[in-house]
C-alpha cells in the first residue's frame, strides 16, 4: 500500500495492517433500482456525513521497451507519468458527470501513483477521500481507468499492443456498508 493511502486511512477504523490482511463486508440489494426495477439515483439526504476513503488499482501491460521509454522520459508526447497522474486526478473530480447516477462530490483529496511493478507493467493506484454522505469508490476507479487510458494514448505510437487491465477496488472505509478490503488472491 502507498504512503498516501496509509495516511488517509489513519483516521478511519480501517488500518494499513487490515488492508494488507484483507477483509470484506457485504450489503444486500441493488440500491440504484426502484421497486419496479427502474434505474434511480439513490437519495443520500438522510445519510450521515462521514469520512470515506477508497483505494483502487489497475495496470497497463506493455512491451518492456515501452516501459523503458516511459521511465526514461523518451516518449514524444512528453512526460507520461505526470500527464497520466493529472488526468487521473481530473477524472476523479468529474466522475459525477461521467457515470450515470453517481453523485457529484466535493472531494477532499486524490492521489494517483504510477510505478513500474514488473517488466512491462505499469501499476496504477488511486486513493480518494471525502467527508460526505456517499463513498468515493467510483472516483478511485475512474481515476485509475483514465490514468491508464492516458498512458495508452501517449504511448500508442510506440506500442499498440498495450493492454489495460486489473482495474479493481482494493479497499474502502466509512459509510453504512462499513470497511472493505480485497482478499489476497
Amino acid at each position: 500500500m502507498n504512503e498516501m493511502a496509509e495516511d488517509l486511512l489513519a483516521g478511519s477504523s480501517m488500518n494499513a495492517e487490515d488492508l494488507r490482511a484483507g477483509s470484506s463486508s457485504t450489503t444486500a440489494g441493488l440500491t440504484h433500482l426502484d421497486s419496479a426495477g427502474r434505474a434511480r439515483m439513490v437519495d443520500v439526504g438522510e445519510k450521515p456525513v462521514t469520512h470515506r476513503v477508497a483505494v483502487a488499482s489497475g495496470a497497463v501491460h506493455m512491451k518492456p521497451s515501452t516501459l523503458e521509454l516511459i521511465t526514461g522520459g523518451k516518449i514524444a508526447k512528453g512526460d507520461v507519468l505526470a500527464t497520466a497522474r493529472i488526468a487521473g486526478i481530473m477524472a476523479a473530480k468529474k466522475t459525477g458527470e461521467l457515470i450515470p447516477l453517481c453523485h457529484p462530490l466535493g472531494i477532499d483529496s486524490v492521489s494517483v501513483e504510477l510505478e513500474p511493478s514488473e517488466p512491462g507493467t505499469l501499476a496504477i493506484t488511486a486513493t480518494v477521500s471525502v467527508t460526505g454522505k456517499t463513498g468515493v469508490e467510483m472516483e478511485a476507479l475512474t481515476a485509475v481507468s483514465v490514468a491508464a487510458l492516458t498512458v495508452y494514448d501517449m504511448c500508442k505510437a510506440a506500442d499498440k499492443d498495450m493492454v489495460i487491465g486489473d482495474v479493481r477496488l482494493e479497499a474502502k472505509s466509512g459509510g453504512r456498508s462499513g470497511d472493505y478490503r480485497r482478499q489476497p488472491s
